[in-house]
């Protein structure tokens, strides 16, 4: 046990934690994939879409909407005057209007427990059951589509003559990282 009671679990400023190293090393080729799917459906990966998306996946923890906003103006601001594409802050409606696209495009998800959003480094079909996995300590968030779970829960689902809008499931607890495992 830890002599500081406030301390949340390891250090995490000397060992990052595996969900940010593993966003950070996604970044190149999500967004790569994320443009080429773009160009295939025939729909735009404009500026701040990609904006967005490349701010979910700088980040290991799921980010509200105006946590995406002050980053992007935090980032638009050290581009200096004159600098930024529209010359002043992004508005909300823009992060809220990109998040949708996102969402839409299967590039992010929304976790509804956190009222945030977290970039979707898989390729897996808008309807396809996925679960995430979200660490109370860090932060993190691991995203996992398998197929007996997938399997399970349809037959739950056809047993009740039950037609899912969405198949989302989230688990809140602490991930081997920060159990020091």
């Amino acid at each position: 046990m830890s002599e500081n009671a406030s301390d949340q679990g390891p250090d995490h400023a000397h060992a990052p934690c595996a969900h940010a190293h593993a966003r950070a090393a996604a970044l190149p080729e999500a967004i790569a994939a994320a443009q080429a799917a773009c160009a295939e459906r025939g729909v735009r990966l404009t500026p701040i879409r990609k904006a967005v998306l490349e701010a979910l996946f700088a980040s290991h923890a799921p980010l509200g909407a105006y946590e995406i906003l002050d980053a992007l103006n935090a980032a638009g601001a050290e581009e200096g005057p004159g600098e930024s594409k529209s010359g002043r802050g992004l508005a909300p409606i823009a992060i809220y209007r990109a998040l949708d696209f996102l969402i839409e495009q299967g590039f992010a998800h929304k976790l509804t427990s956190r009222n945030a959003f977290t970039a979707c480094p898989h390729d897996h079909a808008p309807h396809e059951l996925v679960a995430f996995l979200i660490c109370d300590v860090c932060g993190g968030v691991d995203e996992l589509s398998t197929t007996p779970l997938a399997e399970a829960i349809g037959a739950m689902l056809a047993t009740e003559r039950f037609a899912p809008r969405q198949q989302v499931l989230e688990i809140a607890g602490t991930c081997a990282h920060c159990r020091g495992g």
